[in-house]
């Protein structure tokens, strides 16, 4: 996929592996595409939003409505207009929120009105990963055409040593660019 004006929805989530995020975002943009970013709360706990702002040159978006003003953030709107939504990195929570449909928060509600390609980069610990709940989840959202991207073998945040690493920013730019955007998933109304 050519990533020139494409318009990228990345989310990220309340992991360690939110400051790999940073570095993808920088990637994207070098690659031309055109990134909004999306934090859940607990990914403020990991990386400031000002860190995302400052890199895709547009407000990081977290909530349904911005505190001054109470503008509404349409869910709709990003879900409907985006090119590909990319969630790097995901929790074993959010993972199992997309495939349960648990609409909670703006991550969350933009990814089930998403009509483009969605991927998912896993991050958190092998034992959570490799959790048969986790594993479903997975599954589940393969079957809905999510394209997952497999996390990397290595030392974890834990200290444990085993599959649950994020994958690299560059391999994840790598797969996009060499990923088959697909059929479009534009709905009829």
């Amino acid at each position: 996929m050519e990533l020139t004006g494409k318009r990228i929805i990345l989310g990220v989530t309340g992991s360690i592996a939110a400051y790999k995020a940073v570095y993808l975002l920088r990637l994207l943009v070098r690659e031309g595409a055109d990134l909004q970013v999306i934090m859940t709360p607990s990914a403020r706990e990991f990386v400031g939003p000002v860190t995302f702002s400052s890199l895709s040159g547009k407000p990081v978006l977290t909530d349904f409505f911005k505190p001054e003003g109470g503008d509404w953030n349409s869910h709709v709107e990003m879900g409907a207009s985006a090119d590909l939504m990319l969630v790097a990195p995901v929790t074993a929570t959010t993972l199992a929120k997309m495939a349960h449909g648990l609409a909670d928060n703006l991550l969350i509600t933009t990814y089930l009105s998403a009509r483009c390609p969605v991927i998912v980069a896993p991050a958190m610990d092998l034992d959570m990963y490799g959790h048969p709940s986790t594993q479903q989840n997975l599954e589940i959202l393969r079957s809905f055409g999510v394209r997952v991207i497999k996390p990397a073998t290595g030392e974890l945040a834990s200290g444990l040593e085993g599959a649950g690493r994020m994958e690299e920013p560059e391999a994840i730019v790598k797969f996009i660019r060499q990923m088959d955007p697909g059929p479009s998933k534009k709905k009829d109304f």
